[in-house]
């Protein structure tokens, strides 16, 4: 079935049915409702291909997500499924294309042939070639996340920096006053991993501000890691008695690990962080956060999207999130006073 057929049985030319079908100029409202009955009773669907010659559109977005470790973790398909379902909601396909221009045949296959309207850039680093390339090429596309100069971009971050501060504040008002971090993995700390580089600033000034003794750690994005890190947090600090993690992925072994210590949460050893909140709600007992929002940023950024390809001269636009900290049962008071401030890396 083609365009063709059904101008025969509409009794139309082609180039009424084109224009009926791509809007791209007015057809009689009698004409239009000829055309569409002969399209419904033939169960017509426009080939992908050949609308986006008609009308310039392909109705599909690129999602970019370069893995960032030797798996996806659930936070990062949390935010794929975020991204698909919303796209779908205003009638987008999405191409995922795991690569970047580092790794470019996807990327810049994706770019070449056109095959997206745009793009929608996850795992965001300070200094991130990808933003750069599509600004220097003028293609429509948002960032989950921002780099280290976002001015002139799309954008939708969550403020990593005031929420890691904020767990701070948590456990000192609880009393704590020796806390670790648990970062993502080193990896992504050289290479500019933004989240964790925010999250470590904010936690890092935090501490300072409150007086606390703190030491920072890099974790492996799985369980082993998380109870390898925490044997390593209470052999170096055994008087340490909370932790505020980035790491959703290493949070069951970082559990497992206070257990096998004999610590108990939250009688003797508190623990926060920046995770989403059905992760959050997966351990026992469940863990006081900040939740990441990963369906309303996605949704977010699909919204940003269309509206730059539906307006493509409007000035750019981007949203901050900062969530207010859910408290649920993984933190307690903390031994009091302690000793003044200091920053150990490992």
């Amino acid at each position: 079935m083609n365009i063709g057929e059904i101008a025969r049985r509409a009794g139309v030319s082609r180039s009424t049915v084109s224009y009926a079908l791509s809007g791209k100029r007015p057809v009689s409202e009698d004409t239009r409702r000829k055309i569409q009955h002969v399209i419904d009773e033939l169960g017509y669907r426009p080939n992908a291909s050949a609308r986006a010659l008609a009308n310039g559109r392909t109705n599909t977005i690129g999602l970019v997500f370069p893995p960032a470790g030797n798996h996806y973790t659930g936070m990062q398909l949390d935010f794929i499924g975020s991204v698909v379902e919303a796209a779908a909601a205003q009638d987008y396909d999405v191409l995922l294309s795991p690569s970047g221009v580092d790794s470019d045949r996807s990327f810049q296959r994706m770019l070449g042939e056109r095959r997206v309207d745009g793009a929608i850039l996850m795992e965001i680093r300070l200094e991130d070639d990808r933003v750069d390339h599509l600004a220097a090429l003028d293609f429509p596309s948002v960032a989950i996340g921002r780099s280290a100069h976002p001015e002139g971009t799309w954008w939708v971050g969550l403020d990593h920096t005031a929420l890691a501060a904020a767990c701070v504040h948590h456990l000192a008002d609880l009393g704590h006053r020796r806390v670790a971090f648990v970062n993502r993995p080193e990896q992504l700390l050289r290479t500019g991993y933004e989240s964790a580089h925010r999250g470590l600033d904010g936690f890092t000034k935090a501490a300072a501000e409150r007086g606390l003794t703190v030491r920072t750690y890099c974790c492996g994005d799985d369980a082993a890691s998380g109870q390898a890190c925490l044997e390593q947090i209470l052999h170096d600090d055994p008087a340490t008695t909370a932790l505020v993690t980035l790491n959703e992925a290493a949070l069951g072994g970082l559990y497992r690990g206070l257990t096998q210590a004999g610590r108990h949460v939250p009688r003797d050893f508190s623990v926060t962080g920046v995770v989403a909140g059905r992760w959050a709600e997966t351990v026992t007992p469940q863990l006081t956060a900040a939740d990441v929002p990963a369906e309303e940023m996605g949704r977010r950024a699909v919204d940003l999207l269309v509206e730059r390809l539906d307006h493509p001269d409007a000035p750019p636009r981007h949203h901050l999130l900062t969530p207010p900290i859910s408290l649920r049962a993984s933190t307690g008071p903390g031994p009091g006073p302690g000793l003044p401030s200091s920053i150990e890396s490992r």
